[in-house]
């Protein structure tokens, strides 16, 4: 493969990765600004906060183990803080935020949480990945009931590109979507303008109660159901996971960045799975220039967040999910496939799986930390000694 197709590849994962990751949730952490009292023009900020940091992070995080390691922005964080932020003021959020994060770092530097990752049989982790994942390569065809020309014409384009152009793949699903899209008249984009982004500090004010409601469970959710998925794409993707190192960095810099809005930061899951894609780079040592692409986006994306924030927004969100799911073909079908690789953790895995890919929600906690619970115990149930 020439350098200069390497390089487009790359390039087409890590935006790819961004556009997704970014479209598919600032409709929630809009929300939970104006839940909390802000303005539209505090979401800007906040944008560009988490932008930058997760840039950085990135590709810090990426270049230094030389695996394509992505932060994101917790979207279930989000989903949870619109319920649970309600009678909390701004201050008194980012106090909670704090918390959270330095649960996380102080989740890295004791090395528990990867110790416990470690024990887990890699393939309950490809199968909790499989079972997160199947509802985006579900929802491909779901919404072609929205858009049917546009997206059955994404997805012939992909099984075209995968045969004729397998490196051009998805940049060739991304063209040809939007085109589309915006040719059937799908995409407004009379109202965007260009508007600088501006930093806003928010004085952190730590109230027990808020700490206990918002802090504690957003600590949880961003463990279970964003961290741990994002280590079982890396897992999965044979790539050795700098777990305590990434908590260290995401809830250290958490800390940092929460007054001027950054939530909660943590590993990708969805999106970094993109990246370490075939369609991202042939050799999977050099997978991680992806992510760090990516990192770069995040960072541009960070720059232009009061503009990007109504570009995304004129987007489709059927196309968007649609694009994501399509971009996950692959990587659903190699997790089912290592998943189910040794007879000894069938069952084991299907219950994951199925665990994992239900609505299931208990205590707070979203499906992806039951599915690994649920196989865990089928495996010690049924496991012969």
């Amino acid at each position: 493969m020439k350098v200069s197709d390497q390089l487009l590849n790359r390039i087409t994962a890590g935006l790819v990765a961004v556009i997704i990751g970014f479209s598919s949730s600032i409709a929630l952490i809009y929300q939970v600004v104006i839940t909390l009292g802000g303005t539209p023009d505090l979401v800007a900020s906040w944008i560009l906060m988490l932008g930058l940091v997760m840039g950085t992070t990135s590709i810090g995080l990426s270049y230094y183990y030389k695996v394509p390691v992505l932060i994101a922005w917790s979207t279930t964080g989000a989903a949870l803080l619109i319920s649970s932020a309600q009678g909390y003021n701004l201050n008194e959020a980012i106090g909670a935020f704090m918390l959270s994060a330095l649960l996380v770092f102080l989740s890295g530097v004791t090395g528990w949480f990867e110790k416990i990752m470690n024990r887990i049989p890699s393939e309950l982790a490809c199968a909790m990945l499989a079972g997160v994942l199947v509802t985006f390569g579900i929802d491909v065809f779901n919404f072609m009931n929205d858009m049917p020309l546009v997206i059955g014409l994404m997805v012939v384009m992909y099984f075209i590109g995968k045969r004729f152009f397998a490196r051009f793949a998805m940049l060739s699903v991304l063209i040809i979507g939007v085109l589309l899209a915006w040719q059937m008249g799908h995409i407004d984009t009379s109202a965007l303008h260009w508007k600088m982004s501006e930093f806003a500090y928010i004085e952190p004010v730590f109230h027990l109660q808020a700490c206990i409601s918002i802090g504690l469970p957003l600590y949880i959710v961003t463990m279970t159901s964003q961290n741990l998925p994002g280590i079982a794409v890396l897992k999965a993707h044979k790539y050795k996971a700098p777990i305590s190192a990434s908590l260290n960095v995401t809830g250290f810099v958490n800390m940092l960045s929460a007054p001027f809005g950054a939530y909660s930061i943590n590993l990708a899951a969805i999106t970094a799975a993109i990246c370490m894609s075939d369609e991202a780079d042939e050799n999977p040592d050099k997978r991680y220039w992806a992510s760090i692409a990516g990192g770069v986006f995040y960072i541009l994306m960070a720059l232009c967040a009061a503009t990007l924030v109504g570009l995304v927004a004129s987007l489709p969100q059927a196309l968007i999910l649609a694009l994501a799911g399509i971009a996950l073909f692959g990587t659903i079908a190699n997790s089912l496939q290592q998943a189910l690789s040794s007879t000894k953790y069938t069952e084991a895995a299907i219950v994951t799986f199925l665990v994992t890919a239900s609505n299931l929600t208990l205590l707070s906690v979203g499906s992806a930390f039951w599915g690994i619970i649920a196989g865990v115990l089928t495996l010690l149930i049924t496991q012969k000694d």
